[in-house]
């Protein structure tokens, strides 16, 4: 698990797994979104399984994934959404990272 901070209140991360939850609560995050859609490779866990443990955990978590069609304006506000109503500091993951940043960054124009 790799988790780059792009701000103090959120930070982003390739892929995590069931377990890494229980890192994740001890780093201090209080909420996940997840912006991988389900399916996208065979060795991914699903979003479900994570949803579970996470809220077993007391983590927030939500699914705003971002497909092929990339950032659209409806994935921008459901991050807009995740981050008004979700406690931080907050962890995005998707594959990589990339997603994950560039959601957050699109973010600001509205967010202000």
């Amino acid at each position: 698990m790799d988790i780059r901070p792009i701000d103090d209140e959120y930070s982003v991360s390739g892929q995590i797994t069931v377990e890494d939850l229980d890192q994740i609560k001890a780093m201090g995050f209080k909420s996940i979104v997840c912006h991988r859609p389900d399916d996208e490779s065979p060795d991914q866990t699903p979003f479900s399984a994570i949803e579970a443990r996470a809220k077993e955990l007391g983590l927030e978590i939500t699914h705003v994934p971002v497909g092929p069609m990339g950032v659209t304006e409806e994935a921008v506000q459901g991050m807009v959404d995740a981050l008004d109503e979700f406690p931080r500091p907050m962890l995005g993951y998707c594959r990589s990272g990339a997603r994950s940043t560039a959601i957050y960054q699109k973010t600001h124009h509205i967010r202000g």
